[in-house]
């Protein structure tokens, strides 16, 4: 047990068990929590303790500090691995999903993600089963099993992870950066792991991979490098007394965390061009600095500060220049922390075709506004205002989410902040340095950078002759050229540029009128009821900050009308938009943001934060609604970026196009891309500017003003809007919504549709069982439920046990009219084995039901109340909730409510009966559509060989000259087909034996003998090495052990259904207009609450 003091301002408690902070930590002014920092004296565990009195969640999060950097060279992916496998089950909990179900009994969730330097565990739960959830949680950092049952499941999970990923340019470009890094620093290497990395290629080399991972958790799961945060509702004594017994059992290693002295972009790989050819059609360019570490200065934040200046988007700035020359569309600017000791600044520029052909242009223009930087010097009135700035966002900080918060905050303490400003560290800039400042811009050099310029096609006649390793992403590699090198040397700056104007936007007015409220008001107030316009308003009771959110929807029966009426409202509210970037940006960074998109009944304005000046930038916004004019350059310039994204969507991941074919299929009105980029290729500027009046001519508007605005600021503020657009009303008749299709009972559907990307290796499929009118409480309340008990056991199947992919879904579908039980998985495996799977668990859904003892109904059923009853954690979530009631049409703000009467009645025999009527897919009365994205790449199943079993087989038979070496070669190189395996033995017993052609086949014989002996028992336990074949019968001939890890044999003899072929009862959807046509409508939505 340590007794040595970790650092002044430190106190040992009476029992002597941890240590004390004994200063206040800086907090915001709006945070009511208590905290205590600890640090434990058996490991030197240091804990951050936080007691919310209101908190109805509570959550833990552990940060270790050690990432995939730490990963060994030829184990890329270990430390990703690790964090996967970690929750397979510990000495005191060994059961597989001992912790996942109790969190999902009890309102709960964790994850965990594994980064460059840490890897981060976090849950959350019912604020009153924390200490069981702690227990379970603190168990993974003490005695994990790391079982071997486990090992090649989670192998494979992750395999899954990183092929959801292969077709993701995000994913793509960050590797192939790391790859073109300085190959001597771990940042190199490939984070997230896959087969090859983590079985394959140490299996070669004779390594055994859970040896490796234990040796990994024993060198760096170690608790003096990490960081554990509490959040409840229990007293800080309480937290403090489970934190010092749950934890004090985690081993301290007493290493040093690991740190990279040298940096990833030396000489070697700057001044290089990396052009890149991405998946979808997209035109960027990306400049990267290598730049200081940022943390250690956090009191000046010199990032903070010229990311500020870099990124704006006002008069006089780079993306001001650019969109005028017509090159750019939007910019993006940030330090990015990599690890301890390095950072990288990043300028990232979305290019229009001709900005793509200038792309230098681009590069040298970036350098000029650099130079008027340095020239110009640290101006102090910026400084302060971002300054000012950051301090009004740490000042009015709302809460977030219970494990967000504590998980934000395990990684913050990694940081190094002194320990009274790890809740401040990175939120606050406390002193203004120029000369840091300086020295910081002094890294933004031509000789100190390299670029990335993504393009299908590239310019300059620029030829792809590369491929990463392990994205296979295509590129080349060019030196800068001379001009290029010649201008940037010879930088002649530029007039346009000059640096911002004071920001008018900078709210003054913070008063919220805070008062005692004996009892909050739960919904809002219909305060307008007009012909043209609905006005609800709710005054902030609960959270008392100076922010308000304003949502209009401006109702037009011509927004979506046509494909072509609905792509000319799309490109309206594109072009007003981007008409309005240089005046709203001053508005974006004074933490006032607005939005306006187009939807099914019109036009979404939305508009919120600091309400001091939130009546300025909306009626900024209004006017130009009304005055608006069609610039015809940006409208080119749109035109070509809305092209490019509907075709892009054909790029998406395989599940998300499930998803939009399902809703295709269940709505009554939904254009598909395809036929909204037909409308595209013929519109015209002109079409915008003649549309413009007549969309706006007719309208119904429909607000929420929430927050800090009192109703008759509302009242006013909305009858300016009215009175500057001046809208004609809309027929009672036009007002009516949308509705749903409903499928006929007794039916199942499913339609069937290739993955777009045809090197796409994973499928897609969503399952949908409709069961009723999200109106009839009593069907939705079991509905609700039902989803809660089937969520865990449902992933613990098809994810963990089966492994059929890395993305499994379950739950509730919602749409006006209609609801259901989904599920949503993307495999590798083929769709109609996934439908066969799914039916399967359904038809376990029912026994699991029927077997829980009441204790167990009862803790699910009060989850879900508890999920019900959970508070808003701030203005914006409260206001999200009040909106989605208001959008919905159905207005039932007092649902939650309604829900949890219902469910109070609900008996396990009615949730019987309501599973053998509505979900059973045996039912008569069922009502079921999915729908199959096929990937066009032909995945063969593999299957296992155990060659050591084989071995034993041929030594039993007298065949001695063959090793088992031999054998995985031979059974490798025969993937093809048993006969090919056999030829192959064939002449390895030709080779080894030196025989005749005689002894030789009788040598063969004996082994074809062996070959069918799958069923014979051998004595003793074989731990063989498995080898993958194609061939589920080879497999089995060859193995005398059975095995299928990634079934149970509980699950090998239920699948005695042939999963080659759909589920009885189905039919095809061949003409999905015809299918659409055929089906019957549900009602509208008609209001609950009586206005």
């Amino acid at each position: 047990m340590s007794t040595t003091r970790p650092q002044p301002g430190w106190e040992l408690s009476d029992s002597g068990k941890y240590w004390t902070y004994t200063q206040p930590l800086e907090k915001s002014d709006n945070d009511d929590r208590h905290y205590r920092l600890i640090q434990l004296a058996s490991n030197d565990l240091q804990v951050l303790l936080m007691h919310d009195r209101d908190t109805d969640k509570s959550s833990a999060a552990l940060d270790v500090h050690v990432g995939h950097l730490s990963d060994p060279a030829d184990l890329q992916g270990l430390a990703h691995f690790c964090e996967h496998l970690l929750f397979m089950g510990t000495t005191k909990y060994p059961k597989e999903n001992e912790y996942s179900q109790y969190l999902s009994d009890h309102s709960g969730f964790s994850n965990a993600f594994t980064g460059l330097e840490n890897t981060n565990y976090y849950f959350e739960v019912g604020q009153e089963h924390l200490e069981g959830a702690l227990d379970r949680f603190a168990q993974f950092f003490i005695s994990p099993l790391f079982s071997d049952s486990c090992t090649e499941r989670e192998l494979k999970a992750v395999d899954s992870e990183h092929k959801k990923n292969i077709q993701q340019d995000s994913w793509r470009i960050f590797q192939l950066e790391k790859s073109l890094s300085n190959p001597d620093h771990p940042y190199c290497h490939f984070g997230t792991g896959n087969m090859e990395t983590l079985f394959e290629s140490p299996r070669r080399k004779g390594q055994d991979i859970r040896s490796e991972l234990l040796k990994f958790h024993d060198t760096y799961y170690s608790a003096n490098i990490m960081k554990l945060c509490i959040l409840g509702r229990e007293s800080l004594d309480v937290l403090t007394e489970w934190a010092v017994e749950k934890f004090k059992g985690v081993k301290n290693k007493s290493i040093q965390v690991p740190s990279f002295p040298s940096y990833p972009l030396t000489q070697n790989e700057l001044m290089k061009q990396i052009f890149v050819k991405p998946v979808k059609d997209v035109r960027s360019l990306e400049m990267t600095f290598p730049f200081p570490d940022q943390r250690p200065l956090y009191t000046v934040q010199p990032g903070c500060y010229l990311s500020h200046l870099l990124g704006h988007e006002g008069t006089g700035s780079i993306l001001s220049l650019l969109k005028k020359h017509g090159w750019a569309n939007y910019i993006q600017t940030g330090s990015i922390h990599g690890g301890i000791g390095f950072e990288f600044m990043r300028i990232n520029i979305d290019l229009t075709e001709d900005g793509l052909l200038h792309y230098q242009d681009v590069i040298i223009a970036v350098f000029n506004y650099i130079k008027l930087l340095k020239e110009s010097g640290v101006q102090k009135s910026i400084f302060d205002e971002v300054q000012s700035l950051a301090s009004l966002a740490f000042r009015f900080k709302e809460k977030s989410p219970a494990s967000q918060y504590a998980s934000r905050l395990a990684g913050l303490m990694q940081h190094g902040y002194p320990c009274h400003s790890i809740l401040s560290g990175p939120s606050l800039m406390r002193e203004f340095n120029p000369e840091l400042i300086h020295e910081n811009l002094d890294w933004l050099r031509p000789d100190n950078f390299r670029s990335i310029i993504a393009a299908q096609s590239p310019p300059d006649n620029i030829e792809f002759t590369q491929k990463e390793r392990w994205y296979e992403t295509e590129y080349e590699v060019r030196d800068f050229n001379e001009g290029l090198k010649e201008a940037l040397n010879n930088l002649q700056g530029n007039s346009a540029f000059h640096l911002p104007a004071t920001n008018a936007f900078i709210p003054t007015d913070f008063e919220t009128n805070k008062e005692t409220v004996d009892e909050k008001t739960k919904k809002p107030e219909l305060v307008i009821n007009t012909s043209k316009m609905r006005l609800w308003h709710k005054k902030d009771d609960t959270f008392w900050v100076p922010r308000a959110n304003v949502c209009i929807i401006f109702r037009s029966p011509l927004a979506y009308a046509t494909p072509s009426n609905c792509v000319k409202t799309r490109l309206f509210t594109d072009l007003l938009k981007d008409s309005l970037t240089e005046y709203a940006y001053d508005a974006e960074v004074a933490g006032l943001c607005y939005n306006i998109e187009n939807l099914l009944e019109g036009m979404l304005l939305s508009v919120g934060g600091y309400n001091d000046k939130l009546p300025l930038l909306l009626e900024k916004v209004v006017e130009k609604m009304c005055d608006f004019k069609v610039d015809f350059e940006r409208f080119k310039l749109l035109k070509d970026q809305l092209g490019r994204s509907y075709k892009n969507f054909a790029l998406e991941p395989p599940y998300q196009h499930a998803l939009y074919y399902l809703s295709y299929l269940t709505q009554d009105k939904m254009w598909s891309n395809e036929e909204k980029l037909r409308e595209l290729e013929n519109i015209s500027a002109q079409d915008i500017q003649d549309f413009h009046p007549t969309i706006m001519s007719y309208l119904h508007l429909e607000a929420l003003v929430h927050g800090n605005i009192v109703k008759e600021d509302a009242e006013k503020m909305l009858a300016s809007v009215l009175d500057t657009l001046n809208p004609k009303a809309l027929l009672p008749s036009q007002m009516i919504g949308h509705r749903s299709l409903m499928i006929p009972e007794g039916t199942k559907w499913v339609y069937k549709h290739k993955v777009e990307d045809p090197k796409n290796v994973n499928s897609g499929i969503e399952y949908l069982i409709q069961v009723g009118n999200v109106t009839q409480i009593p069907l939705r309340a079991r509905l609700s439920l039902l989803a809660q008990i089937a969520h865990e056991p449902c992933f613990d199947q098809l994810r963990t046990k089966e492994q059929l992919g890395y993305l499994v879904i379950s739950g509730v579908r919602k749409q006006t009219g209609s609801m259901g039980m989904r599920f949503i998985i993307q495999s590798e495996r083929d769709t109609v084995y996934l439908e066969n799977r799914i039916e399967l668990f359904l038809a376990k859904l029912r026994g699991l039901v029927a077997t829980m003892t009441d204790a167990e109904y009862n803790a699910q059923l009060q989850s879900l109340i508890n999920k019900k009853l959970e508070k808003d954690k701030n203005l914006g979530q409260e206001a999200s909730r009040y909106w989605a009631h208001i959008h919905s049409g159905y207005y039932e703000f007092d649902q939650v409510d309604t829900d949890i009467q219902e469910l109070k009645t609900i008996t396990k025999e009615s949730m019987l009966e309501f599973v053998d009527r509505y979900i059973s897919p045996d039912s008569p009365t069922v009502r079921k559509i999915s729908v199959h994205l096929q990937s066009q790449k032909t995945c063969v199943q593999k299957y296992k060989v155990n060659i050591e079993s084989l071995h034993t087989c041929l030594l039993s038979q007298g065949v001695t000259r063959l090793s088992i070496d031999d054998l995985r070669d031979a059974v490798e190189r025969g993937e093809a087909g048993e006969a090919f395996m056999l030829a192959i033995l064939r002449e390895k017993l030709t080779d080894e034996s030196k025989a005749d052609e005689e002894e030789i086949t009788a040598l063969m014989a004996k082994l074809t003998v062996a070959m069918g002996m799958s069923n014979t028992t051998l004595n003793g336990t074989i731990d063989g090495t498995l080898v993958t074949v194609d061939s589920k019968t080879t497999a089995r001939r060859l193995s005398s052990t059975e095995q299928d890890f990634s079934s149970t044999s509980e699950e090998i003899n239920e699948s005695t259904n042939d999963h080659t072929q759909l589920p009885k009862g189905n039919v095809i959807i061949s003409d999905p207009i015809d299918f659409k046509s055929r089906m019957h409508l549900s009602p509208a939505a008609v209001p609950l609450a009586k206005f």
